[in-house]
């Protein structure tokens, strides 16, 4: 069997490394989510960070309270603040320079210039962990 020529095996790890930061990234976002009440108090719902509503409670005799358009009023606004409040979230776990990977290009070039003859280790360059 022939070997693999280094620039295909490079190729392959920067594809599996590819997946494993897609597969973190869903990870992350998977648990971020808002429940901001309402200006009443009334109404809390649970958005996600896709902007779906998850759950909606409403206090009892919240319903009895309110007419048609002021108990939508009371939900939409709601709904807007945990939107915005999910926004921030993802923001800041997004944007967190502690979990931001190496870049690829980095990577490959250290990978070239060095003595190495193993696939490129795309972990974090203080951790120094070969990724097989």
């Amino acid at each position: 069997m022939k070997e693999i020529h280094p620039d295909v095996r490079a190729g392959l790890s920067m594809a599996r490394e590819l997946r494993h930061r897609v597969s973190e990234v869903r990870e992350r976002t998977d648990g971020i989510f808002a429940r901001r009440p309402s200006p009443s108090g009334l109404v809390i719902p649970e958005v996600d960070v896709i902007g779906r509503l998850r759950n909606l409670y409403l206090e009892p005799g919240t319903c009895a309270k309110f007419g048609n358009q002021e108990l939508a009023a009371e939900i939409m606004a709601a709904i807007i603040e945990s939107s915005q409040d999910v926004r921030r979230q993802y923001q800041i776990a997004m944007n967190n320079p502690e979990l931001l990977p190496r870049p690829f290009v980095e990577v490959v070039q250290e990978w070239q210039n060095g003595s190495d003859l193993l696939s490129p280790n795309f972990s974090k360059a203080q951790q120094g962990i070969i990724d097989k």
